[in-house]
């Protein structure tokens, strides 16, 4: 069993609710995030701090990695849109903080693009069909050939971070955040479950439940106001 919450975009408050509900539930489980911990919200900073000490692993996503660009790269595509999506929250979350940007960098660039579990695939926003033609039917039988793809076009169109192609059917449950949704959505048709539910518009903040290749719960809090005001 293995819990996957959405994107929360600097949401600190409706995350430590959606966490404290999740560890009353189901107390020894893993929890995972499919990314986009910063922007929009009012304390990014303190989501990484707060990722990090709980343990809650996690796939960077796109406005995290526009982080890293803008700070080390700052003339790359990357680094240069972050301007347009968001910044500005992020950057107050660390006055008299600076200091702390390159270690929570690390912690963002540690991070894996995807995790593949026995239950699942979480990734930020998934895996193309645009692959279907370099990675074949099965891209999950040559792992080390979908890292080095995903890798060369991270900062491309239908890369992990960024599509909103239709997506593979991998043959096991692939969660995704990126594209917003009023609530959980699960496609059949590709086996896939987009969560997240546009925490920083001021609706709520998402997870499922795993198990043995299903969702079997949905658990989600109300955006605190305090976040986003």
């Amino acid at each position: 069993m293995n819990v996957v919450i959405g994107d929360i975009h600097g949401c600190l408050n409706t995350l430590q609710e959606l966490v404290k509900k999740l560890k009353r539930l189901y107390p020894s489980v893993q929890l995972y995030c499919v990314g986009d911990l910063i922007d929009r919200g009012n304390f990014s900073f303190e989501v990484i701090e707060y990722v990090r000490d709980e343990g809650i692993k996690f796939t960077p996503g796109n406005h995290d990695y526009m982080f890293y660009y803008f700070i080390k790269k700052p003339t790359s595509n990357m680094g240069a849109s972050w301007i347009y999506n968001g910044f500005e929250k992020t950057i107050s979350s660390y006055d008299n903080k600076f200091e702390k940007i390159s270690e929570h960098l690390d912690i963002i660039t540690q991070a894996p693009l995807f995790f593949n579990l026995p239950d699942c695939f979480i990734s930020h926003a998934g895996i193309s069909q645009y692959y279907n033609s370099i990675l074949g039917a099965d891209p999950l039988s040559n792992i080390e050939k979908l890292e080095e793809e995903l890798q060369k076009s991270i900062a491309k169109e239908h890369g992990i971070l960024w599509t909103r192609d239709e997506l593979m059917n991998l043959g096991k449950l692939q969660i995704v955040g990126h594209t917003r949704r009023q609530d959980v959505l699960y496609q059949k048709r590709n086996n896939v479950a987009y969560i997240d539910t546009s925490v920083y518009t001021c609706n709520k903040l998402s997870a499922v439940v795993i198990d043995e290749g299903d969702i079997i719960a949905k658990h989600s809090v109300p955006t605190y106001t305090k976040d986003i005001d």
